[in-house]
């Protein structure tokens, strides 16, 4: 009964969202309040564990979204992204085009939001294809590639970050192992699978043609730029390393242990930031904060459907369903990583929403990191390769790429549904591939 529950519940999130769209905060709740009650929990416990769900779940995520989205903002703003892609566009030519969007897409995708980076560097691309005389997609697909991967896999994204802290996974290995996953799945999925998209048709429509383009003067340095951008990755795979490799009390080791933690990390980019993208440039403070707060407002309803799967997650444990489900799970004779990967990817066909899909179905195998010895750094990376399977008509992502790139739905299906599909199975390959030296 109690696994009959939580299905009606998971359909009943689905039609809420997806049929009647009601917003995914508010359906959270709703569904966390049902199933609360359905498994015949007291009404305090109930709005305790509701409220505990979402106080455990935000309180150090708000910190790590929020500083990774002003460092987005600033990398966005002060024409580091642009820098980036045009120098490492010269510095590739033409024949080895495709690598250098990829390095762009990476590198501005770790610490920049999905949609915010999509909005900046798609319009580069349509510059740098008609630059070149590429065809658009061959140009295009490698770079989204590498967006999708750094949104699904990697910290201080929002899934990947949260997912880790409801397993309590180690947030330098994740970013570590995730980085290991992803180079494979973004070569597949960009410069190899691109190539057999270069017969689509795909124009831009034109107010997407000419972004705003800044002058080589107005923008910061190369080397500034990507050190600045990958600053947040760099402390904390050092932080790891020194774990790893200093012994027990090293001073160096308790110093790299500080700033690379996930919160001081990002703090200490942003102030980088601040400084190397901002004032070193003239930009008066105001200016730059201006920019800085603005980003915050992108990501609120981020942060409200991260609270409302928290919710959920703790109402489950707390009714003791989350106990039930791991115990039904662990005699199931499929790897624990398989099985956290399917979930995901059902639940991503159905709402759409990556960031939906990996919360509940983190919350859904959250007993088999306790109950199993699988890595939990792997089960993130497994949930978050299955949220990104399949997108089609229900994903906000599927028309943004249809609209930019001037596609009929068909040939959507075709390109970026099969890409998404591509590093959705190439992460679940990698992380199995990791499971068997881990």
């Amino acid at each position: 009964m109690p696994l009959l529950i939580v299905i009606g519940g998971i359909l009943l999130l689905f039609l809420l969202i997806a049929r009647f769209k009601l917003n995914a905060f508010i359906s959270f709740i709703i569904i966390s309040l049902l199933v609360g009650l359905a498994e015949g929990m007291p009404l305090d416990a109930l709005i305790s564990a509701i409220q505990n769900g979402i106080g455990n779940t935000l309180g150090f995520l708000v910190i790590i979204l929020g500083l990774g989205a002003m460092l987005g903002k600033l990398v966005a703003d002060s024409g580091a992204a642009q820098r980036i892609t045009s120098g490492l566009v010269n510095r590739f030519g033409k024949k080895y085009v495709q690598w250098a969007v990829v390095l762009t897409g990476f590198i501005v995708g770790i610490p920049m939001f999905y949609t915010v980076g999509f909005v900046i560097l798609v319009p580069l691309v349509f510059t740098v294809a008609a630059t070149t005389r590429l065809p658009l997609l061959y140009v295009g697909m490698p770079m989204l590639a590498s967006l999708s991967v750094t949104h699904g896999y990697l910290p201080p994204h929002p899934a990947p970050t949260a997912i880790s802290e409801i397993f309590q996974a180690d947030f330098g290995k994740t970013l570590l192992y995730g980085i290991l996953v992803a180079i494979p799945a973004i070569i597949v999925a960009g410069p190899l699978l691109s190539r057999n998209f270069k017969n689509i048709p795909a124009s831009p429509l034109k107010e997407f043609v000419n972004p705003k383009v800044l002058s080589d003067a107005e923008m910061p340095g190369m080397g500034v730029s990507i050190f600045t951008a990958l600053l947040p990755v760099l402390l904390i795979g050092l932080a790891t390393l020194s774990e790893l490799l200093l012994p027990a009390g090293s001073p160096v080791k308790k110093l790299l242990g500080f700033v690379g933690n996930p919160v001081i990390a990002m703090l200490l980019s942003v102030l980088m930031a601040i400084y190397t993208l901002g004032l070193a440039h003239g930009k008066p403070m105001k200016e730059v904060m201006k920019s800085a707060s603005s980003s915050v407002s992108g990501i609120t309803m981020v942060l409200l459907i991260i609270a409302g799967a928290g919710a959920l997650k703790q109402v489950l444990i707390d009714s003791g369903v989350s106990e039930y489900i791991g115990g039904l799970l662990q005699n199931s004779s499929i790897s624990p990583l398989v099985l956290a990967w399917g979930i995901a990817t059902v639940i991503r066909v159905c709402v759409g929403s990556a960031t939906v899909a990996g919360l509940t179905a983190a919350g859904i195998v959250l007993p088999l990191v306790a109950q199993s010895d699988v890595s939990p750094e792997l089960m993130v990376l497994a949930i978050g390769s299955g949220s990104l399977m399949l997108s089609h008509v229900n994903d906000s992502g599927f028309w943004l790429f249809k609209e930019y790139f001037n596609l009929s739905v068909k040939d959507t299906l075709r390109t970026w549904t099969v890409m998404e599909t591509t590093v959705g199975i190439m992460g679940l390959v990698g992380v199995l591939f990791l499971d068997t030296f881990i």
